[in-house]
């Protein structure tokens, strides 16, 4: 089994900084490890979205609304990847779920509370 735990998040002001932290950990992790890792965010009453993606060759994709101001990385040997969030807005509040993809599915964290506000 695997098991995907994040770190990080918060309170913080506009314009502001927060990182996010996750590792994924067990027996497949340790053996395949990911395809790709990264992160979704679900606001109230809203769906699930990718915020940021990266694969294991270092390939990001990033959610428009977020390109320029987060930054995705990942350590393949550990299997875990930070989100780097700056100028932080309102509209970036969410739960942010991190994300691990083998070939056949996908494992998510708990989810940490992002909260945006002055």
């Amino acid at each position: 089994q695997v098991q995907v735990a994040e770190s990080g998040g918060g309170l913080a002001q506009p314009g502001g900084s927060l990182r996010l932290s996750c590792a994924a950990s067990g027996i497949i992790a340790s053996i395949a490890g990911f395809s790709a890792m990264g992160w979704y965010r679900q606001a109230p009453g809203e769906q699930r979205e990718l915020v940021a993606e990266i694969t294991r060759i270092g390939v990001t994709t990033y959610a428009g609304s977020v390109k320029g101001r987060f930054t995705i990385s990942r350590d393949n040997a550990k299997n875990t990847v930070s989100l780097q969030m700056t100028s932080l807005k309102p509209e970036d509040t969410a739960v942010y779920y991190c994300n691990a993809q083998t070939p056949t599915r996908d494992y998510w964290g708990q989810g940490t509370q992002v909260t945006v506000s002055s």
